[in-house]
């Protein structure tokens, strides 16, 4: 797609005269730069733009933990450094049953 619009400007710049295809050629490069400067903010923003789950947890087996220990069979992370959706499904037993600590779904930090 971008190709396309990359072939199609060159050929109204080439078409245009010299004066005609500078003016056009400084609108669409604002353009480009506002559009740049947009996505820029939209990526800061917490969440950004998501496409779908940034992590994903699926079919895992089973885990066990000791006294002490930790047993997980999901999704661990820290909130602060993850973006994005976390997906979790179809996650295996976590068993604390020893006296450690277990988690078959989603936990941060």
């Amino acid at each position: 797609m971008t190709g396309v619009l990359v072939t199609g400007l060159a050929v109204v710049l080439l078409v245009l005269g010299w004066d005609d295809a500078r003016k056009v050629a400084a609108i669409v490069s604002t353009l480009a730069a506002v559009a740049g400067v947009g996505v820029a903010i939209l990526a800061l923003l917490p969440g950004g733009v998501s496409r779908g789950p940034r992590a994903e947890v699926l079919g895992t087996g089973r885990a066990s933990s000791g006294r002490g220990g930790h047993a997980n069979s999901g999704f661990l992370g820290r909130s602060r450094s993850h973006r994005g959706d976390v997906r979790v499904r179809r996650t295996g037993d976590a068993d604390a049953s020893q006296g450690g600590d277990a988690n078959t779904g989603i936990r941060f930090d």
